[in-house]
């Protein structure tokens, strides 16, 4: 599985990871057995949210981390209406203890909210202080707000921001990942298939992708997926609750696409509006 450095960390992650919105609606067994293949197959990044089915996905998460848990890279995200300094405390040892775990790798402020930003970091650093978690950083910020981010919490504190990224919603190549660069930030994509939205090969614009994936021996899914990750500081965590899926996946950290390949799919999938903030499902 192709790593590179996560942000700021030192810390090596799989460009591909594995997501968890909305697994609450699948079956339990099912998405456990996914994701404990998926960390099998060397996606052992996953990512979560206490917003995520109330509470419940982080426990599903928890089974498949039993007797895993030294092999995993887990991030989590706090609400913004909990983000105030007592509030992120309060939820960081609500996590974790759905978790069923000691420490978080990563924990993320879902969105912008209300509270001050200074609050909710300094939350985030007594928690890192007091070995609750390892990293942190923020999900859903545009370019702006990134900025204001990074002033406050000062240059090499902020190891990520997730954002929406997939072929039909490129948006945020256009000032969110010129920023994560200059920052030193990575930049981990959700909903990496568009949520349900994948192109069909009847399309103009899926037929170029079904014609890489042709070529290259591949699926369309795994094409989309590597070309998400094509360069540095890009990262992806795809959801599946299926373990054919998950293995279907995880090829994709394995395929490395040449100029034409993105090139044609840089132009099939344009990039679209350059207005300022950032797509949300």
């Amino acid at each position: 599985m192709l790593a590179r450095s996560f942000g700021p960390t030192g810390v090596k992650l799989p460009v591909i990871g594995q997501g968890t919105w909305n697994m609450e609606r699948d079956s339990a067994r099912s998405a456990v057995r996914a994701l404990v293949r998926g960390i099998e197959l060397g996606m052992t990044h996953i990512d979560t949210a206490e917003m995520y089915g109330g509470g419940e996905v982080e426990r599903l998460v928890g089974e498949a981390l039993r007797g895993r848990r030294e092999r995993v890279f887990v991030a989590s995200k706090v609400l913004p209406q909990n983000a105030s300094r007592k509030g992120t405390l309060r939820a960081c040892e609500q996590s974790l203890a759905r978790l069923g775990i000691e420490q978080l790798d990563l924990y993320l402020l879902h969105w912008p909210g209300s509270h001050p930003l200074e609050d909710t970091f300094a939350a985030f650093e007594e928690l890192r202080a007091a070995g609750k978690i390892r990293f942190w950083g923020v999900s859903n910020f545009d370019d702006v707000e990134l900025d204001a981010a990074v002033h406050i919490a000062g240059r090499g504190k902020i190891a990520c921001n997730q954002v929406l990224y997939h072929l039909g919603q490129r948006a945020i190549e256009h000032r969110v990942l010129p920023t994560c660069e200059k920052h030193g930030i990575a930049l981990v994509g959700y909903s990496p298939f568009g949520s349900g939205d994948f192109p069909s090969g009847r399309s103009r614009a899926g037929k170029v992708l079904s014609d890489i994936a042709r070529a290259r021996d591949a699926t369309p899914h795994q094409i989309a997926l590597a070309f998400l990750v094509r360069r540095a500081p890009l990262f992806t965590i795809p959801k599946s609750s299926s373990s054919k899926h998950v293995e279907d996946n995880a090829g994709g950290a394995e395929l490395e696409l040449d100029e034409s390949d993105i090139a044609a799919l840089e132009a099939a999938f344009p990039r679209g509006s350059s207005a300022r903030g950032v797509p949300i499902l």
